[in-house]
């Protein structure tokens, strides 16, 4: 398959996703141990939005935004070995991440942020970033694997990964949140969700859901969580809400149990009250997405059980500022793609 010279790609100026910029640039020499995806799909998440909006720590200037796309394979590096023209692929979050934890230089190859990301045609990533696609996805649902997926994942099954019958409270129902709550029934655990909207939390149950718990209509929803483990409270919390929804996590987790720090999408500037932390024992992980190996772990429950990502709708490449627009909205259950092949 031929590769292009002049590819198209989009700019962020870190002035809004509005003035995102489509043009036309140079794609980068392959190198030896590198390989060409032509991208087919691109899905997006809250930091994209920071990202456009020049608000994310240390984000490059002039970056090609996103970091999660999925493509094919149309071009080898000379020393590239156990791929080949036509693998359905997945660049890694952090190109460099390959196992263990993160560090500071592995933190400097975030694609979309820290470096030129997926939101072009074409991209060369180093071989050791990449991970295959389950056969049974689309390009549409792969492209949401590499932060949404992967970093529920990492929440469900890092250092003390849930076991069956575990009780799990999951923070809203957006790509995360949906991830997490897939992931954690497929681990044979109970669910908790809540939402604002009674219409996402039935996509939720329908998905298997056991609990679910509208916080706007239910404001003393941590109570609600505690009626229904008994009094006892939560294994684990996936928390995408910040400090305005902490107070509430911490009652509603049990004695030495984990809430998984990810996102702060309600906002406040409130801290972790540290005499609460201390006298209920509780361990609260920030998460970072993941690792090569743990998205290729990932990919083998999402084979075992047939998971399907929720995708709430399609945009063409050329209505990427409308796709950055409906997720500003808040309005999508699941996750967001932009459409390019």
């Amino acid at each position: 398959m031929s590769v292009p010279n002049i590819v198209r790609e989009y700019r962020a100026q870190g002035d809004g996703y509005q003035n995102l910029k489509l043009q036309s640039a140079t794609l980068s020499k392959l190198k030896a141990t590198e390989v060409t995806i032509k991208i087919h799909a691109v899905s997006l998440q809250f930091r994209d939005l920071m990202v456009s909006k020049g608000i994310y720590p240390q984000q490059k200037s002039n970056i090609v935004p996103c970091s999660d796309g999925a493509g094919e394979i149309v071009a080898l590096g000379q020393e590239v070995k156990g791929w080949k023209v036509g693998d359905r692929v997945c660049p890694n979050f952090a190109l460099d991440h390959i196992h263990g934890d993160v560090t500071k230089e592995i933190l400097s190859t975030g694609l979309g942020g820290h470096t030129d990301g997926v939101l072009r045609e074409y991209v060369n990533v180093p071989v050791h970033s990449l991970v295959r696609i389950p056969e049974h996805l689309s390009y549409e649902e792969g492209s949401t694997l590499p932060c949404a997926a992967l970093t529920a994942y990492n929440a469900c099954h890092g250092p003390v990964p849930l076991k069956g019958g575990d009780y799990v409270l999951i923070l809203g129902t957006g790509g995360v949140s949906i991830f997490g709550a897939q992931i954690a029934l497929a681990s044979g655990a109970t669910v908790i969700i809540t939402s604002s909207s009674d219409e996402k939390l039935q996509v939720a149950k329908n998905l298997g859901v056991q609990h679910i718990i509208n916080y706007k209509k239910n404001v003393k929803w941590d109570e609600e969580v505690l009626n229904i483990t008994g009094g006892r409270g939560v294994d684990h919390i996936i928390e995408v809400g910040g400090p305005n929804t902490m107070l509430k996590c911490i009652n509603a987790v049990r004695y030495a149990g984990w809430i998984h720090v990810i996102g702060f999408v309600s906002g406040g500037d409130n801290g972790i009250p540290v005499p609460l932390a201390i006298m209920k024992a509780i361990t609260f992980r920030g998460i970072l997405i993941g690792s090569v190996k743990q998205f290729e772990d990932m990919n083998r429950l999402l084979t075992a059980h047939k998971i399907r990502p929720v995708v709430d709708k399609v945009f063409s490449f050329e209505e990427a500022t409308e796709a950055y627009a409906y997720l500003e909205s808040q309005k999508h259950i699941g996750k967001v793609v932009i459409k390019l092949a």
